[in-house]
């Protein structure tokens, strides 16, 4: 039993945070996958149940489910695009990415990469994470397989792979996240790289350019703050950590004293306290500067923690 907890991050290149009071408290089943905040505020969060994808007002109520027909997405990413926002997602269970508009509808589907060789069936590839480069190039992160990052053409056409696995710099051990950073020039790939516990850059060629983040809690995601450029990463065991656009480390949120509660996807409610994570597996960001952490839970679970400033 917790007596105490931390409900403040110091950061040392922002604000102080802290978690919402029962920003979300209806159940929603399996939270296990990533989180997007579309420009309307609405927060999109995957499962693993036949929920689809929740979709969550800005206070927080339930405002509805879509990609129902797809359960287990993984990660996403949301991009404005001439013809408006689209979502592109991995899509664990069905082996395949996915571009679909806000409503669920399906814009394309794009399975296995059997081209590049790596695989003898398509049973062999589960992705995990997507992200979109500025000129249309897309990375898809085999995370659950053969630890490759694939890169596809606006056509969809497959034009290469890199990684692979093993703990060298430029291989893998579950690369699970992908992100897409404009905060460098040119714009940079990075990678959670969650069993050897770090985050890797390469450019966007796949050339290993460095390792930005050693001795993490098993990296599962990242987002960057479009108000002030701070990387959000989800580690699945019990914390967030918070690197300022320098590289420095900035804080952590929620950081879980309790070692058998860290990547645990069965803590229930009752163990559950405000501003102490369990295993944070998906985040995002809005414009204001919050960020919305998905726990990876059997009963769902939301965190959104704020600006010290903000009022609930």
């Amino acid at each position: 039993m917790l007596n105490t907890i931390m409900l403040f991050a110091i950061l040392t290149g922002g604000q102080p945070m802290k978690p919402a009071t029962n920003w979300h408290s209806d159940p929603i089943g399996s939270t296990h996958g990533g989180v997007v905040v579309l420009d309307d505020g609405r927060v999109l969060v995957n499962t693993d149940t036949a929920e689809g994808t929740v979709v969550l007002a800005p206070d927080g109520t339930k405002a509805g489910t879509i990609a129902t027909q797809w359960p287990a997405i993984h990660g996403m990413v949301v991009r404005t695009e001439p013809a408006g926002e689209r979502i592109y997602a991995a899509h664990l269970k069905g082996k395949q990415a996915l571009k679909i508009r806000p409503d669920g509808s399906m814009v394309w589907a794009l399975g296995a990469p059997m081209e590049s060789g790596k695989y003898t069936n398509p049973n062999q590839y589960n992705p995990t994470s997507i992200a979109v480069a500025p000129d249309g190039r897309i990375y898809v992160a085999d995370g659950y397989g053969r630890q490759w990052v694939h890169v596809f053409g606006p056509d969809l056409a497959w034009q290469q792979s890199f990684g692979g696995g093993g703990s060298d710099a430029g291989q893998f051990r579950t690369c699970h996240g992908l992100l897409v950073d404009e905060r460098t020039d040119p714009p940079t790939l990075l990678v959670c790289d969650r069993e050897n516990r770090r985050i890797q850059r390469f450019d966007l060629n796949g050339t290993f350019k460095e390792i930005v983040a050693t001795d993490l809690r098993r990296p599962c995601a990242m987002a960057i703050s479009p108000k002030d450029g701070m990387l959000a990463v989800a580690e699945l065991e019990g914390r967030v950590t918070l690197i300022n656009p320098d590289g420095t480390i900035a804080g952590h949120l929620g950081d879980n004293p309790e070692t058998s509660h860290r990547a645990n996807h069965g803590v229930g409610p009752d163990h559950w306290h405000d501003g102490v994570h369990t295993a944070p597996h998906g985040l995002g960001w809005d414009d204001e500067g919050n960020l919305y952490v998905q726990d990876w839970n059997a009963h769902g679970r939301i965190t959104k923690w704020m600006p010290s400033t903000s009022k609930q």
